[in-house]
């Protein structure tokens, strides 16, 4: 009993401490950081403002060049990325000599506009990417300073894939060193700084990606999540961003290059500013494995299950979810009744991977001990792959063995809630962007993303306006296995009842 006490005590004084100093932090940060920062310039061209679906569209009828298009968005580049240090490599020379070649091969006119649609849906569409996936000819640091001389030898399968599909590389964009931080900073390229307030990070490690979007520098963009490397990005900078399943979309061009179950953590999957691009670039980069998603199959939003957490219980060493992050879910709720006479069903409890745990324990875990064991070492700070986690690692399989259980079929926690047809609502991070070296003081925040990555569940993100602050809010919108659909039609039905991306710059 009095051990128990003890132990309740402790936890209590951990998380006064913790907010304590996430308190303290933040007031010296605001007497550091005062105001918004420097202003983008405002947006005059409207192509800027078009989905890529649209360009695409516009495109292959001749309603426009895609030199023109290509030619618009180099010059926004150029005008944004002295403020947000986002793009970090480009290839605006050879992007306009493959959109001279896509307006050539259309003045022939030797394909349908059907055909075209067909067999290159982005066709002289121009994309952007991260600097940890391979593209061919351009830099590859992954934000390593070891790296930063390295050039990719070949394209990644998802890149190679969108180029299959007419798409035009532009421009490479910054991360978070060896990708493995919530803020895009490296001693290669610096730091990028986030659209709306430029004193704040705009995520990592896809976040010079997520930034681009927001500022309206690129069309649609690849990204990479291994615990919400699209997600917190597309939240911090107001955009659209996809996790897919686990196993979907090949990793093959990600650099570090993931081993053992970190291949079934990450995903690489598209950011954009506007939700009906999602579909048709996921589609692309899937290749064969598209079939799995069925994308074609159409939702009906109102058959779908929806469930909804709030929170995460509150974990000691994570921030409370911001009130108005929080409000933008019950708008959402509400919502969902108003339009739809949809019902969504409050959960209650703690989301995280200590549960798994318990339940493995009970055999009714999807995830072997060994993979738990990781995760939970990893949330612990110990670094993946050195001599400490090896050790660890070592002992758990030990004691695996000795007990002799193993992964059992069994469907995890929130599979078992959402069956095939159910999705379910939840933070995408607790706050708004937080200012520069933040993250810091806030390190498990990213556990709000990065549970669903230890699933292997598809997750959205969807932008839901700004915040008091003037910063983006949102939510992430979790399917079941392979139930990609479900969350991409809901994001779609966000965007309609939302508004979706806000532009950090004047519209002119």
């Amino acid at each position: 009993m009095a051990s128990t006490t003890v132990k309740n005590v402790s936890r209590v004084l951990m998380r006064l401490s913790h907010r304590f100093i996430e308190m303290v932090v933040r007031c010296l940060l605001q007497l550091i950081y005062r105001g918004p920062g420097e202003q983008l310039p405002p947006i005059q061209d409207l192509l800027l403002l078009d989905s890529a679906s649209a360009l695409a569209y516009k495109i292959r009828t001749r309603k426009i060049k895609s030199e023109t298009v290509v030619e618009t968005f180099i010059a926004r580049i150029k005008e944004v990325n002295p403020i947000l240090n986002c793009v970090v490599d480009e290839r605006f020379e050879e992007a306009l000599k493959d959109a001279r070649e896509v307006d050539s091969l259309l003045e022939k006119g030797t394909k349908t506009e059907k055909e075209l649609e067909r067999d290159t849906p982005y066709l002289g569409v121009p994309f952007t990417t991260k600097d940890c996936i391979a593209v061919k000819g351009m830099c590859h640091t992954s934000g390593i300073y070891c790296r930063r001389n390295i050039k990719a030898h070949e394209d990644g399968t998802a890149i190679a894939a969108m180029k299959q599909a007419g798409a035009i590389p532009l421009a490479l964009t910054n991360v978070s060193e060896v990708c493995m931080w919530w803020e895009s900073n490296n001693p290669v390229h610096g730091r990028t700084n986030n659209p709306y307030n430029t004193h704040r990070i705009v995520g990592g490690s896809s976040g010079g990606e997520g930034c681009i979007h927001a500022a309206a520098g690129s069309p649609i963009g690849i990204g990479s999540d291994i615990g919400g490397s699209i997600r917190m990005p597309a939240f911090f900078n107001g955009i659209f961003g996809h996790k897919p399943s686990r196993g979907i979309v090949s990793n093959f061009g990600q650099y570090p290059i993931p081993v053992g179950e970190q291949d079934t953590y990450l995903g690489i999957g598209p950011l954009c500013r506007f939700a009906t691009d999602l579909a048709p670039t996921l589609r692309i980069i899937s290749g064969k494995n598209a079939e799995l998603l069925k994308l074609d199959e159409k939702v009906d939003i109102k058959k779908l299950k929806y469930y909804y957490m709030e929170d995460d219980g509150g974990s000691r060493m994570v921030s409370p979810v911001q009130k108005d992050i929080k409000e933008s879910l019950r708008r959402v709720v509400a919502y969902l009744d108003k339009a739809h006479g949809i019902k969504a069903q409050k959960v209650w409890g703690s989301l995280n991977v200590y549960w798994e745990l318990c339940k493995w324990v009970l055999c009714l875990s999807n995830h072997t001990f060994i993979g738990l064991a990781t995760a939970i070492l990893e949330d612990m700070g110990v670094q993946y792959g050195s001599e400490k986690h090896t050790h660890f690692v070592g002992l758990c399989k030990e004691l695996s063995q000795e007990l002799k259980i193993r992964t059992f079929k069994s469907k995890p926690l929130l599979q078992d809630m959402m069956g095939t047809d159910g999705v379910f609502l939840y933070p995408t991070h607790p706050t708004t962007a937080p200012y520069h070296n933040e993250p810091l003081v806030k390190p498990f925040n990213f556990s709000y993303t990065g549970i669903i990555n230890i699933l292997g569940l598809p997750a959205t993100h969807c932008p839901l306006g700004l915040g008091t602050d003037g910063l983006p809010i949102g939510i992430q919108v979790i399917g079941a296995l392979n139930q990609d659909r479900h969350t991409l039609a809901v994001a779609v039905e966000l965007e309609k009842a939302f508004g979706g991306w806000v532009s950090p710059s004047t519209i002119l």
